[in-house]
């Protein structure tokens, strides 16, 4: 975990999945302070980083954002962590923070479990572009 960038938030996800994908590039797209690195979670190195964390993949499967040395969020709170740090608009997202996690987690659960059915899903995790290489762990 020392090669870990200590300056950048990492966002695990799945790399399979459609939605998460276009999700991932919204963020790339976005991020305009360059705050962000990307693994999959299906990676051999998005698998040592959760057991790093101690993340029951059991009860999380497609995001996690993790900051290293310092603090791990999944589900809802990851992708309001996430909004908020985009900034601008996309910040405005986060104030679903104030809401009770049960409810938000329901909702972000809800959305994960049909992510498949509704946005598909790839044979295998997506090959970064040269130019995004260095955004991806």
């Amino acid at each position: 975990m020392e090669n870990l960038p200590k300056n950048k938030k990492i966002i695990l996800f799945d790399g399979v999945c459609n939605l998460c994908d276009s999700s991932i590039q919204f963020i790339i797209k976005h991020d305009k302070n360059d705050i962000f690195r990307f693994v999959a979670l299906q990676s051999d190195l998005g698998l040592e980083i959760i057991k790093h964390i101690g993340v029951d993949v059991s009860k999380t499967d497609s995001i996690i954002l993790y900051e290293p040395g310092k603090a791990y969020y999944y589900k809802s709170e990851a992708a309001l962590k996430i909004a908020k740090e985009l900034g601008g608009i996309y910040s405005f997202i986060s104030w679903f923070s104030v809401l009770p996690k049960g409810l938000t987690n329901s909702v972000y659960d809800y959305i994960a479990k049909n992510r498949y059915k509704w946005y598909g899903k790839k044979d295998a995790c997506m090959i970064p572009t040269p130019e995004l290489k260095t955004k991806f762990l």
